[in-house]
């Protein structure tokens, strides 16, 4: 009967390791897949929290969700110390530059010096909005960016449809400018720069 039981403990051992092997297994292709800039299943539309922050190198001006409201949005968390935002950073200031009229881009620098930030984006040419959002980067936070950088895409109705963990790609970028089947507004004014408002 000992030795039943025995025999029975063990194979509880095993049943457990191999059920912990294959949770642990998960979790890591989980991490490297989002931290690879693609999520392998995304959430159902949520709402985007709605924020105004100051907006980086204007004092006295505020970058505000509610302003593109009834347009497409891409919302991206970076920080100047970020090596991957390094990357990723002239890749949308490009994007931004050639759809402007389509998809507004909205970036959130995200617990950094100021003067650190207001540096990175313009040499980095930058012609959307940057928001501050220094620590303890409650925008951020609410948000729930823990890592950067990271990429939101909101639909027109300003719900997050696709999250990105890791820096976006330009095919990322592009097929979401052809999935809004948004058209160039008439009103839409000149991608701007921080280096040319300074």
């Amino acid at each position: 009967m000992s030795g039943l039981l025995r025999l029975s403990r063990r194979a509880r051992l095993v049943l457990l390791a191999a059920a912990l092997a294959v949770v642990v297994a998960g979790g890591v292709v989980a991490v490297s897949v989002t931290g690879s800039g693609h999520a392998a299943r995304q959430p159902p539309p949520t709402a985007a929290r709605p924020f105004t922050l100051a907006e980086l190198g204007h004092p006295g001006s505020h970058v505000s969700l509610a302003a593109y409201a009834g347009q497409p949005v891409v919302l991206n968390f970076f920080a100047s110390w970020c090596g991957p935002c390094k990357r990723e950073t002239p890749l949308l200031a490009r994007f931004y530059a050639t759809h402007h009229s389509r998809v507004a881009v909205i970036g959130i620098d995200a617990n950094d010096q100021a003067a650190a930030a207001l540096k990175f984006v313009r040499a980095e040419k930058v012609g959307y909005p940057v928001a501050a959002d220094p620590f303890p980067a409650g925008t951020a936070t609410s948000y729930g960016v823990l890592a950067l950088p990271q990429t939101f895409f909101l639909n027109a109705r300003h719900q997050i449809v696709r999250h990105i963990v890791g820096d976006v790609t330009a095919r990322e970028l592009t097929t979401w400018v052809g999935a809004t089947g948004s058209r160039p507004a008439a009103a839409a004014g000149p991608a701007r720069s921080l280096s040319d408002r300074s």
